[in-house]
């Protein structure tokens, strides 16, 4: 489920920003219009051309951000599937779910319970240093 990127000197340097406004404003309440006039692109340009360059389209992309960010937030917070839905930027449970479960295989209470447990197996295996260094805990504390 990664999302496919170019080098940054292959990329339309619009394309990049529009691609790091979303990614730093997934959890707002993004259009594709206004994502397309902040890179200075017609709606309709901006989406082919989106498209061409990272195969797929900016709302594909958007919806898979917020995804990922939904995995980091089941695995490592205690956050309810209601409060990760919001705070990843998504107006409906329904659709969160739905999206999730699509794009995972599992429904997201489902999906928190087997990351959380892969996390623990994870942090019983390696040191506790390696895993913040390299992004899977974040923070020093091995609780379990």
């Amino acid at each position: 489920m990664s999302i496919k990127t170019l080098p940054i000197s292959k990329a339309h340097p619009q394309l990049r920003s529009a691609q790091a406004q979303m990614d730093a404003d997934y959890e707002q309440p993004l259009s594709v219009e206004s994502i397309a006039s902040h890179a200075g692109f017609s709606h309709f340009h901006f989406i082919r051309f989106f498209h061409r360059t990272y195969g797929i389209t900016p709302h594909q992309y958007l919806t898979r951000k917020r995804i990922q960010q939904a995995q980091r937030l089941l695995a490592l917070s205690d956050l309810s599937v209601t409060e990760i839905c919001f705070a990843v930027g998504f107006q409906s449970l329904g659709s969160f779910s739905t999206l999730y479960h699509r794009q995972t295989g599992y429904a997201p209470s489902e999906h928190r319970i087997r990351l959380q447990e892969q996390q623990r197996r994870l942090q019983l295996a390696a040191p506790a240093c390696f895993l913040f260094t390299y992004g899977a805990i974040e923070q020093f504390s091995r609780s379990i």
